[in-house]
């Protein structure tokens, strides 16, 4: 059971965490990094979103060619999320391998998709 020992202790790791960020405002190179993120934001933003957009598209379309080809109902991708999850690993390049496309034309979709970002 989680008493009230526990809250004390949750409270407590906050102000540790908060503590760390007050020393931060002393590090010159994090005040920069934090002041160079602040001037490109509308930049990242753009960024985040044109990626949301890749991942999104190609997870729907190797959802879609794998679901109607016929691959001996062995197919990985169960739901366009599922898709979604390929495709931010593929474009990531992080390549856990947990899926991967089985049809020839998802295999080039795959292609596709690791060099598009």
């Amino acid at each position: 059971p989680r008493g009230g020992w526990y809250v004390v202790l949750r409270v407590c790791r906050v102000f540790r965490v908060i503590r760390v960020f007050k020393l931060a405002r002393r590090s010159e190179n994090l005040l920069i990094l934090l002041k160079a993120v602040g001037n490109t934001s509308t930049e990242l933003f753009v960024l985040f979103i044109m990626v949301f957009m890749v991942v999104l598209m190609f997870g729907s379309i190797m959802y879609t060619v794998e679901q109607t080809t016929d691959t001996g109902g062995k197919t990985q991708f169960t739901s366009i999320m599922n898709g979604c999850w390929w495709s931010v690993i593929t474009v990531t390049t992080v390549g856990y391998g947990d899926m991967y496309p089985r049809t020839p034309l998802g295999m080039v979709i795959g292609t596709m998709a690791l060099s598009s970002e």
